[in-house]
């Protein structure tokens, strides 16, 4: 596993990680059934696979 900073569009910066990375793995709030737009944007345009964990509620 590798870390890094970078600044920008958060939808535009994972795209652009995973062209050279093996797994994108993001956590997710969601809400209403729905993902939100950086999660949405990485499942449909990220150039490696995607894991989404979703973020559990307390008490659940």
């Amino acid at each position: 596993m590798h870390t890094r900073t970078v600044e920008g569009p958060a939808r535009e910066v994972l795209v652009d990680a995973s062209h050279t990375a093996d797994l994108l793995v993001l956590g997710t709030r969601r809400h209403r059934a729905r993902l939100g737009r950086v999660t949405h944007t990485a499942l449909h345009r990220s150039a490696c696979p995607v894991a989404v964990v979703p973020h559990g509620e307390v008490g659940h």
